[in-house]
C-alpha cells in the first residue's frame, strides 16, 4: 500500500473517492475511459474523478511538501507555474472577459492528471481574470459556461478539424471540489492530441513574461 498520511494529516480533505481509492492498489484500479469521462462530466458528476492509487498517494506526499515549503499551493504555482507579469493576486486582467486575451490566461498540461486512460491528455488552463460562479451551487453560470465554450472551441475543437467536437471535453470543479481555490481554472480532456500539438497549447507567450 506504501506510506500513507493518517487522514487528519492528509494535506486536503479527502472525499470518499480519495478514500475508497487508496484501499485499492494500482491492479485494482480501473482507468477513466473517454466514454465513461464523457457521461460523468456530460451529468457535472465531477466527484467522481479520481486519480491511481499510487499517483493520489504521490500527491498528497508532494502536497504536504509543497506547502511546507512554500506556505501553500498558491504560492508555489505563482512562482514555477503561473506568468511572472501577472504578478500577485488579486490579479488586474487585461480584459474582464475570461479568456478573451491571451495575456490573461495560461495553458499547461497537468502535472497531476486524474487516472485516465494513456490516449487521454489532461490540461489545465488557468486564469487571471475571474469566472462567475453561482453563489449558492457553487458552479457556473450560463453566461461563464458560454464564455468557456466559446474559449474552447476556438482554441482546442478547432485545432482538431474535423473530429474535433469528438475529442474535447471541458470542465470546472464546483468550488468545493477545488485544490486551487485562489486561482481560477478549467479542465481540457483531448483525445489522441500529438506531442506537437500539446507543446504549441503550452507554450509561454511573450505576454506572459515581464517586460
Amino acid at each position: 500500500m506504501g506510506d500513507l498520511p493518517p487522514e487528519a494529516e492528509a494535506p486536503f480533505p479527502l472525499t470518499d473517492v480519495d478514500k475508497w481509492v487508496l484501499s485499492q492498489t494500482d491492479e485494482e484500479y480501473k482507468y477513466h475511459d473517454w466514454n465513461e469521462l464523457r457521461q460523468i462530466i456530460g451529468e457535472n458528476n465531477l466527484s467522481v474523478l479520481k486519480r491511481k492509487p499510487s499517483d493520489l498517494r504521490k500527491y498528497m506526499k508532494w502536497t504536504a511538501e509543497t506547502k511546507a515549503e512554500y506556505g501553500s499551493m498558491t504560492q508555489y504555482l505563482l512562482v514555477h507555474r503561473l506568468p511572472k507579469a501577472w504578478g500577485v493576486p488579486p490579479f488586474t486582467p487585461r480584459s474582464s472577459t475570461p479568456f478573451n486575451d491571451p495575456s490573461d490566461y495560461r495553458v499547461l498540461v497537468n502535472d497531476w492528471p486524474y487516472g485516465l486512460t494513456p490516449d487521454i491528455s489532461h490540461i489545465v488552463v488557468w486564469s487571471r481574470t475571474s469566472i462567475e460562479t453561482d453563489p449558492v451551487t457553487g458552479d457556473m453560470t450560463p453566461r461563464s459556461r458560454q464564455t468557456i465554450e466559446d474559449f474552447v472551441k476556438r482554441f482546442f475543437i478547432d485545432r482538431l478539424d474535423p473530429d474535433g467536437e469528438d475529442r474535447v471535453l471541458w470542465f470546472k470543479n464546483w468550488v468545493a471540489l477545488q485544490s486551487v481555490r485562489a486561482l481560477e481554472h478549467i479542465h481540457v480532456m483531448v483525445r489522441n492530441a500529438s506531442p506537437e500539438l500539446l507543446a504549441e497549447w503550452a507554450q509561454e507567450l511573450d505576454c506572459h513574461r515581464l517586460p
